[in-house]
């Protein structure tokens, strides 16, 4: 599998990033053959997060074995101090290690939640806390919606982040105001050289009615055909200032991304095959 430099933080990371959100709801043979298929496929990014149900408990139990082979990032969805100190710790704890590499705020997608991690007593400080006593090594921004660029981009100009998380589909692209963000915060991560790693790459839409159908464990509809899995995939590492793409939110997808990474196709036929089907939009319209 390809690898790609994460940032300043100088690891050579796996174009595809585990997204450990795919063991929320699965027990522990199941979360095991996951982790199997990744380290097999080539993943040494690990992302996981406090609030994903019982995915730190279902990787825990690997970070003896595979602790020093891997980069392991988790996040804290708490926006006080207190909280994410709290949630910083109870995280190593269920993971079964003494650190992370990095720390990331999570959900932060509007100016109302970065107001709120990055002011006096907000979770930036926990992080800060937690990097010094050695607890994670870098700290992170994530969030998802349509106004995620632009509230990083004002991230980074308040706060020297070393990682950011944030959408990217050629549906989203398509957008004038999402792209002109994006490629705005593409330019300011560069400046910095931060790490710039990407969600929603195999997100079709939202679930039709406000309900998921019973079909996938992710919030949004997912692509679940082997050809668009790979178009999505090709298209967003086509981006060369992109790091690497979190795998989708079910540990039934993660074949086909796998696949998809080892096989791609030029970025403008994975485009036109995306774009060919009419119900492909963006999964923020309604979401949860």
């Amino acid at each position: 599998m390809e690898r790609r430099r994460l940032g300043r933080l100088g690891h050579e990371s796996s174009v595809l990033i585990y997204g450990a959100a795919a063991l929320g709801g699965v027990d522990q043979d199941t979360a095991d053959v996951s982790v199997q298929e990744a380290l097999d496929g080539g993943i040494n990014h690990f992302d996981v997060a406090a609030s994903y149900g019982d995915a730190e408990l279902r990787l825990g139990p690997w970070m003896p074995r595979i602790r020093d082979d891997i980069f392991l990032a988790t996040k804290t969805g708490d926006r006080d101090r207190e909280g994410a100190w709290a949630s910083i710790n109870r995280s190593l704890e269920r993971l079964q290690t003494d650190h992370v590499d990095l720390i990331q705020l999570h959900g932060v997608g509007d100016l109302g939640e970065l107001d709120k991690v990055t002011g006096p007593g907000g979770a930036l400080e926990a992080a800060l806390q937690a990097q010094e006593q050695g607890l994670v090594r870098a700290v992170g921004i994530t969030g998802h919606g349509t106004s995620a660029a632009q509230t990083h981009l004002e991230g980074l100009r308040r706060f020297p982040f070393a990682s950011v998380l944030t959408p990217l589909n050629p549906v989203l692209w398509r957008e004038d105001t999402f792209r002109d963000a994006y490629t705005a915060l593409v330019a300011e991560v560069q400046r910095q050289d931060a790490a710039l790693m990407t969600i929603k790459t195999v997100s079709r839409r939202n679930w039709t009615n406000g309900t998921t159908e019973g079909h996938y464990t992710t919030w949004y509809e997912p692509y679940d055909d082997a050809e668009r899995i790979r178009a999505a995939v090709s298209w967003v590492l086509s981006h060369p200032e992109v790091t690497g793409l979190a795998t989708a939110g079910d540990v039934r997808l993660l074949g086909m991304i796998l696949a998809g990474e080892g096989d791609r196709i030029p970025a403008d036929e994975a485009e036109t095959a995306l774009l060919a089907d009419p119900e492909y939009s963006s999964p923020f319209i309604n979401s949860i």
